[in-house]
């Protein structure tokens, strides 16, 4: 028996704190988007962006995990389906790419550009809407939510179907 989502899992990243109130509403939209089409959301499971996309796939019946850097599952946000606490810091980030099947950066922070090299260097692609500019290689841009969804979802799938994670 193959465990199966019903669609690629896509991680969404971006600051915890400091994020600005564009990049709020964006990770937010990127979240209902996702959950419309059936994408499981993972992570950080903490505020800002975190929080944001939890929220915009919540309010469209999303399954959102939140990949938690502490040991303890209340911390999380107010969101998440699942809570999983890990008790590794910042560690976490790796968790939460190679989770992933495509990841989308919202803005930019120091944490947020550990999880985007990370992704750059494992091979997980990622989309970036907004934030801090990447040199190349790096991540693809998108200009807005909806884009990033729909890049996302065309590369994960590839990612799948090219690596054989998921059968059909």
């Amino acid at each position: 028996m193959s465990a199966q989502s019903p669609g690629p899992v896509i991680g969404v990243i971006g600051p915890g704190l400091g994020a600005d109130d564009a990049v709020v509403a964006w990770a937010e939209e990127v979240g209902g988007l996702l959950a419309q089409r059936g994408c499981p959301v993972v992570n950080g499971g903490l505020d800002g962006v975190m929080a944001a996309v939890s929220r915009g796939a919540a309010s469209h019946g999303g399954l959102v995990i939140g990949i938690l850097p502490g040991e303890d599952r209340s911390a999380g946000n107010n969101h998440l389906t699942f809570a999983l606490p890990t008790g590794l810091g910042e560690m976490r980030n790796a968790l939460v790419v190679r989770a992933s099947d495509a990841v989308i950066c919202i803005g930019g922070s120091w944490g947020t550009w550990s999880e985007v090299a990370l992704a750059v260097r494992t091979g997980v692609p990622i989309i970036q809407l907004g934030g801090w500019q990447a040199p190349e290689p790096g991540p693809q841009m998108a200009g807005s939510p909806g884009e990033a969804v729909e890049v996302a979802m065309t590369l994960a799938q590839e990612r799948i179907q090219s690596s054989g994670i998921m059968a059909d």
